[in-house]
């Protein structure tokens, strides 16, 4: 990693060197705008707006428009006039419990490095904030822009969340809000019920962007010249008619897809766990009264998600032809033979 930024930490009368590294980065798929038929590279020219010409970078400067239109320029002198703060310090203003900050604030994330100098004063700011349960509420000039951010640690590390300010975030103003919608108490206890069969502990590894890996496949096989196969769509939800019979199907679905399945029920908060037992003997038999329904519609959304499916969970469709890649060309507009380690190389995504 390359650091985007050097620094103090200024922690009372103590001030520690740090450099600060950008802790995320973005994997999604980058591509260019280019023209159909050849693949050319659409390029994008500064022109001024009044008379069309080409503007060098030298000449860009930054304008803020008036609510009449007007158009009010701004030089580099006049934001070197501005009271940023161009100590490079990262100011401590207290500790705060991270209970109390909401995760709406945290906007991106950095990691910060201790110079050689200043890692034995990193480590005791470190071990310390780790053991009081809190968080370091902070301030940092960055980019142009004085930001509140927040210290904390991770895996040994401090890491700096830099934060909105409150008057950026909106308030939700939405109808439903004003309206007193009545929730039955078997209901809360169904959707409770629910929570708890899917509940977990936080791993974040378990999950893949499907969409990403499906993209990059479909990349390699227009790369390799092979048939593409196209994904099914997602059906969409129905809207639930009956809630209960909604969150009872959920639940017995949960369980169904989570290890010990069937064994691991637990009894439904709407009835006793002895009425559950005969209810259970005498559905063998005879169902009761709300489970024919119930469970015929399961079955047959069973039995047509079967018919549908294959055991990997996907149906195969018809395979479409083959696609076409675009010939690389050269400035000159000349079509160039694409060697396999040129088309294979995965294109570099722009900051806009």
């Amino acid at each position: 990693m390359r650091s985007i930024w050097k620094g103090v930490i200024s922690f009372g009368l103590v001030s520690i060197p740090v450099k600060l590294y950008s802790a995320t980065e973005e994997r999604d798929v980058a591509f260019h705008q280019v023209r159909r038929s050849d693949g050319s590279r659409i390029r994008y020219k500064r022109v001024a707006a009044a008379d069309g010409d080409e503007v060098p970078y030298s000449e860009i400067a930054k304008g803020y428009e008036l609510p009449d239109g007007e158009t009010v320029v701004l030089t580099d002198e006049d934001f070197a006039n501005l009271p940023l703060s161009t100590s490079r310090a990262i100011d401590v203003l207290e500790f705060v419990p991270l209970d109390q900050v909401d995760p709406i604030y945290f906007a991106k994330s950095y990691y910060l490095e201790p110079d050689k100098t200043g890692a034995k004063p990193y480590v005791l700011l470190r071990d310390a904030l780790e053991s009081s349960g809190r968080v370091a509420l902070v301030k940092i000039a960055l980019r142009q822009r004085e930001q509140l951010a927040t210290l904390r640690v991770r895996d040994g590390v401090f890491v700096l969340e830099t934060m909105l300010w409150p008057d950026e975030v909106r308030a939700p103003d939405f109808g439903f809000l004003d309206e007193e919608i009545k929730v039955r108490p078997q209901e809360l206890a169904m959707a409770s019920s629910l929570i708890e069969t899917l509940a977990g502990d936080f791993d974040p590894t378990r999950f893949t962007d499907e969409y990403r890996a499906a993209l990059t496949e479909m990349i390699d096989a227009k790369i390799a010249g092979r048939e593409i196969v196209t994904a099914p769509a997602a059906e969409a939800a129905e809207p639930a008619g009956d809630l209960m019979a909604a969150l009872r199907a959920s639940i017995e679905a949960a369980r169904a897809g989570r290890p010990g399945g069937a064994a691991a029920d637990e009894a439904e908060p709407t009835e006793p766990a002895q009425a559950k037992k005969r209810a259970s003997r005498a559905r063998a038999d005879q169902p009761d009264d709300e489970g024919p329904a119930e469970d015929a519609e399961t079955d047959a959304e069973t039995t047509s998600a079967a018919g549908k499916a294959k055991p990997g969970g996907r149906k195969s469709p018809p395979k479409s032809a083959p696609a076409k890649i675009a010939p690389k060309t050269a400035a000159n507009g000349a079509k160039a033979p694409a060697s396999a380690k040129t088309a294979a190389k995965t294109p570099t995504r722009r900051s806009a």
